[in-house]
């Protein structure tokens, strides 16, 4: 999987269903507020990058598949697949520190 910052489209899904920020838990733990800082598309998957105080100094941010089921509901998740978190982050940073 190979992807460059031309390649993501811009995308709002995730902020249409929740707003600026979503509530994330995890194992019945009282959720954490995530700011989302980007949302978009690479081929058929949104992406989306949410950063929150909470993270720890190693993590800057986290990213999640950005999901739509057949009832139309919208939910976050993970990606386990190493190499596919990797090319999303590389086109992240691209499309934040570009000149």
């Amino acid at each position: 999987m190979y992807y460059e910052a031309k390649d993501a489209l811009e995308s709002n899904l995730l902020q249409q269903a929740f707003g600026k920020e979503v509530i994330l838990s995890e194992d019945g733990e009282d959720g954490s507020a995530y700011k989302v800082l980007q949302e978009f598309r690479l081929g058929e998957q949104i992406y989306a990058v949410l950063h929150s105080p909470k993270l720890s100094k190693n993590e800057e941010y986290v990213i999640f598949r950005v999901v739509r089921n057949a009832l139309s509901v919208v939910t976050l998740e993970t990606i386990d697949d190493d190499e596919e978190w990797e090319a999303v982050a590389e086109v992240y940073d691209e499309l934040t520190f570009e000149i």
